[in-house]
């Protein structure tokens, strides 16, 4: 290994270490009493493993309701909007009809209008439907997203026509061709774009707030913000929400990280 690797190694450790260090001391925090997280000097470690903050939180609060709709939600919109994404894309890249590429624009122009400026019509449009306080609420608007089309056009276009052809030379319909054979070969992009939407939709609060009217329908990420806006102390009930919340995220990255390495890169390169 060279000098200058060696130098660079170490930076990109220490920075790792770094961006950890809030993460490691969340985890930590929740196993110690409000007491001891308030303590100055902080202790690193908790002196014993103190579980209370966990089960005050399952027990006196719908932590159990609020993941259970964190994870409904979030692996239902991620799902149908990587799927309505990829057709999207699949069309852009490979099918040909008119006025396909002022659309396209159209679709890249919308990335550059903040989410919130639209979302007092998208509620009228939900108080319209009587969804409010529902699940389609929480789901529906967050199917159609312009940033997987345009991560994923860039996929299917790397795909050489001729496997197109060949399949459509063998009978095969434009759907069996997406489906067995092009969402196949995009596995990649798609995996990334699977961690990059449920993180998104997981950490949705300002809808997700509109739309949750009763404590049941709460996400977590909306349940662990309304216990920080509590007059409480138990500050280490709060910081055990948080970790709570934090988790599936991790798990999520770490499970599907060879496929979001492989998907940030894969589609950058034309043929």
């Amino acid at each position: 290994m060279e000098k200058s690797d060696l130098i660079v190694n170490i930076i990109v450790t220490i920075l790792a270490i770094c961006s950890l260090l809030p993460l490691f001391w969340l985890v930590t925090n929740s196993f110690k009493p409000s007491a001891e997280i308030y303590k100055m000097p902080p202790d690193i470690l908790p002196k014993s493993l103190y579980l209370d903050n966990y089960k005050e939180l399952f027990s006196n609060q719908p932590a159990l309701r609020w993941t259970f709709n964190s994870f409904l939600v979030s692996f239902v919109t991620t799902g149908l909007s990587v799927i309505l994404s990829a057709a999207a894309a699949y069309a852009f890249a490979k099918l040909k009809f008119k006025g396909k590429n002022i659309i396209f624009a159209i679709f890249i122009a919308s990335l550059m209008i903040p989410k919130e400026t639209f979302i007092v019509p998208l509620f009228k449009i939900i108080v319209a439907f009587d969804w409010v306080d529902t699940y389609q609420a929480l789901i529906v608007p967050n199917l159609a997203t312009c940033f997987g089309v345009f991560m994923l056009k860039s996929f299917f276009e790397t795909i050489p026509d001729s496997i197109r052809e060949s399949a459509k030379l063998d009978g095969a319909n434009e759907f069996t061709i997406f489906f067995k054979l092009m969402l196949p070969i995009a596995k990649p992009g798609i995996g990334a774009l699977f961690i990059l939407n449920f993180v998104t939709f997981w950490n949705d609060y300002m809808w997700q707030l509109l739309m949750a009217r009763s404590k049941g329908m709460n996400t977590l990420t909306v349940g662990v913000a309304g216990l920080m806006q509590e007059i409480s102390p138990n500050m280490g009930l709060k910081v055990a929400g948080a970790a709570i919340a934090a988790m599936p995220m991790i798990v999520i990255f770490v499970l599907f990280q060879k496929y979001f390495t492989k998907g940030i890169t894969a589609g950058a390169v034309k043929e």
